[in-house]
């Protein structure tokens, strides 16, 4: 068993910032309505889940 963190755990297909686990994930000050959101820029490492990456750039959360 893991030994537990206060951290919140993040979304491995997201580097560069904590992307967290959650049933949407948001840019932070966009439109989205969440329940979670995460603050920009994000590197897309595996599948865009959340579909962070509007313009398919690889990089989520640009602006």
């Amino acid at each position: 068993m893991a030994p537990l963190s206060q951290a919140e755990p993040c979304d491995s297909n997201y580097s560069g910032a904590c992307v967290p686990i959650a049933s949407d994930v948001d840019c932070a000050g966009g439109s989205g309505n969440g329940p979670a959101y995460v603050d920009g820029p994000v590197t897309v490492v595996g599948n865009d889940i959340y579909k962070l990456d509007n313009d398919g750039d690889g990089t989520g959360c640009e602006s």
